[in-house]
């Protein structure tokens, strides 16, 4: 197994949740060290509301927050000399008194993403905003183990080997994004299963601590890129919404009441297993019939070899019809998935992203939402579908910036989350 086997549920606040937050009425109700805690919880809660809402005098974050003006500037006085948050330009000529901006600092904390893929495997450092300041993507045929390791182990040293000693010191985790169970489905790969046993055997996060001396912790990839959507993009605004990403493979994420729900086994969404009916009338996982790798052997074979992602592969006008015809294959098995995932849990919407181009993007959901109208949907609510805005790094993205968030937000049920710490 990859990474520590006991792992409790988790949820990840999302963009839209509230920054009005109540707290404790007065001291008097606090005791001995659940002060300290409650400290703590305040300032994640100022951090998270300016990366929310951007930029703000401690007067609006007293309001919005609820604090006392005391409390509030006690709080960004230790950020601001943490180097978390800096001062923008006073502001004057407004109405009111002049006030001075509280924004956050983007070089305060940075992090290290790690997508291993069965195609890639990507790395991008962001800073505190979530923004990219370093990306590399590296293709393979197939991700074997030893391989990926190799190639982790130099690229992962001369990624953080580039950075300032400075800024070095300031990164505060890695978050590595990968399949639950690389080493499955080897067959549609046309690999060996034994080619790829060995994942079942390392664990890699482990790895990567040993290797950056930084802590690590683990997402499945399609949860990892739920999380760069609902911190980073616009599409995903519901409190309950089911989430897929059509890469290699298929996969997804759940949002429950406003927070991604990653399951007691980090699960949850696992859509690529869901049994779907083929054109023929029997069953078959939904990996098999709405995945990207299908689209790229069906582009090799027809000749277009080019060094090139799928996203870029598809826009070859060489490669447009069998483009068209994944799409109209593949989206039917997409809406018989969703229409059981709304008999399930009342999903108020639908964000469907892809390893492609946007305007690819939107037409394989044009395809969906047509595939879902010929579906009997009788009991269940309407929803909204959209596509999502992140694309072909949502997954490295979405790892990324999950240190970030499990560091600096308020929500204590994701404050439990352990990485494992560096060797």
């Amino acid at each position: 197994m990859l990474g520590p086997a006991d792992k409790p549920p988790r949820l990840l606040q999302s963009r839209q949740a509230t920054t009005a937050l109540a707290t404790m009425q007065g001291d008097n109700q606090i005791r001995g060290g659940d002060q300290l805690g409650l400290r703590a919880y305040n300032k994640r809660m100022i951090l998270n509301l300016i990366r929310q809402t951007g930029a703000l005098p401690k007067a609006e974050i007293a309001r919005l927050t609820g604090l006392s003006a005391q409390a509030v500037s006690v709080i960004v006085n230790a950020l601001l000399k943490e180097k978390l948050v800096r001062k923008e330009k006073k502001v004057r000529g407004k109405v009111g008194q002049p006030h001075t901006p509280i924004a956050l600092n983007a070089n305060g904390v940075l992090s290290v993403g790690v997508k291993i893929g069965r195609r890639s495997l990507e790395l991008m450092l962001v800073n505190f905003h979530g923004e990219s300041i370093a990306y590399k993507q590296f293709p393979y045929a197939a991700p074997r183990q030893r391989d990926v390791a190799a190639l982790l182990r130099r690229e992962l040293a001369d990624l953080l080997g580039g950075v300032e000693s400075a800024l070095r010191e300031r990164i505060i985790g890695v978050g590595v994004a990968m399949p639950g169970q690389l080493s499955g489905w080897t067959d549609v790969m046309g690999l060996d299963p034994s080619e790829l046993v060995d994942w079942d055997k390392v664990d890699i996060v482990e790895f990567i601590a040993r290797e950056t001396g930084l802590p690590v912790e683990i997402h499945n990839d399609a949860t990892a890129a739920c999380a760069a959507e609902m911190v980073l993009g616009g599409a995903l605004t519901f409190s309950n919404a089911l989430y897929l990403y059509v890469g290699t493979f298929i996969g997804g994420g759940v949002v429950i009441n406003g927070q991604l729900f990653e399951g007691s086994q980090s699960n949850a969404g696992a859509v690529g297993s869901m049994p779907v009916a083929t054109p023929g009338g029997e069953q078959q996982q939904l990996i098999r019939q709405s995945s990207l790798f299908q689209l790229e052997n069906t582009i090799r074979e027809a000749g277009i070899q080019e060094p090139a992602t799928i996203a870029d592969l598809v826009q070859d006008p060489r490669a447009r019809k069998h483009f068209d015809a994944w799409r109209q294959s593949a989206a039917g098995p997409v809406a018989q998935a969703i229409a059981a995932a709304l008999s399930v849990i009342d999903f108020e919407g639908v964000v469907i992203d892809a390893m492609l181009h946007p305007a690819d993007v939107e037409a394989f959901v044009q395809d969906v939402r047509a595939a879902l109208l010929k579906i009997d949907m009788t009991g269940t609510s309407p929803m909204v579908l959209r596509h999502g805005s992140i694309g072909p790094k949502a997954r490295v993205s979405g790892a990324a910036i999950l240190p970030l968030i499990r560091q600096f937000s308020p929500d204590q049920e994701l404050l439990v989350k352990k990485a494992v710490a560096a060797a």
